[in-house]
């Protein structure tokens, strides 16, 4: 079943648009706090007339409950000064136009993707970005959150693939050697609470299956 799930999406109206990624460091640590935060000293860094007290932090850490918020709030900031305008229903996605020049910026969490059809626009951005926060360039996009980008300049084609990770899911679950088929499971077949594992030896056998955890890899 999963090796028929292959996915190659060609979008002509793309193929013309560059597709460049790039890495926040320590992103979270660009988190400007809104409430007051207190914490123990780390280990290592007390000193004897210090002891006993507490340190106030002044900017988001790793750990801290707020700190991915903390750090999507200043990243909005930034990115607005540049004139992005957030997308309303996925608020992931930054958009800006100007005239027949086209961008638009992904975020997640600390994973940048720049599109757009006109390069010297692409390297401004980056160019903000760099200025904003410490980033790391990795170029043309290849791979996004598992989806692997091929490109085919000459064919005007750009196709998204999930091959690889479909690969990794069957590797996960012993399932190199799956045939293929079109359903998991015989048609027409009604599940029921008496097919449930009923004797010791049936819930310790179910119990080494991880079926939840490969229903979460598909979705």
């Amino acid at each position: 079943m999963f090796k028929s799930i292959r996915i190659l999406l060609a979008v002509d109206a793309f193929h013309d648009y560059e597709i460049w990624q790039m890495d926040v460091k320590t992103a979270f640590l660009n988190g400007k706090l809104e409430e007051d935060v207190y914490m123990t000293q780390p280990e290592g860094f007390e000193t004897p007339e210090n002891a006993g007290k507490v340190c106030k932090l002044q900017r988001s850490i790793y750990g801290l409950k707020q700190a991915s918020r903390s750090w999507n709030l200043r990243f909005n900031e930034a990115i607005q000064e540049f004139r992005f305008i957030r997308n309303d229903d996925e608020p992931c996605v930054y958009k800006k136009f100007s005239g027949s020049t086209v961008s638009f910026l992904i975020l997640y969490v600390d994973d940048i993707q720049i599109i757009g059809n006109d390069i010297p626009t692409l390297q401004s951005i980056k160019s903000w970005l760099r200025s904003c926060f410490s980033m790391k360039d990795l170029g043309e996009a290849v791979y996004i959150l598992g989806v692997k980008i091929h490109r085919d300049r000459s064919r005007r084609l750009l196709g998204l693939s999930q091959s690889t990770y479909i690969d990794k899911v069957l590797k996960r679950f012993s399932m190199e050697e799956s045939k293929r088929g079109f359903l998991p499971m015989r048609h027409g077949i009604s599940l029921s609470k008496e097919m449930c594992p009923s004797t010791p030896q049936e819930r310790e056998r179910m119990s080494q299956i991880p079926y939840a955890s490969a229903i979460g890899s598909i979705m």
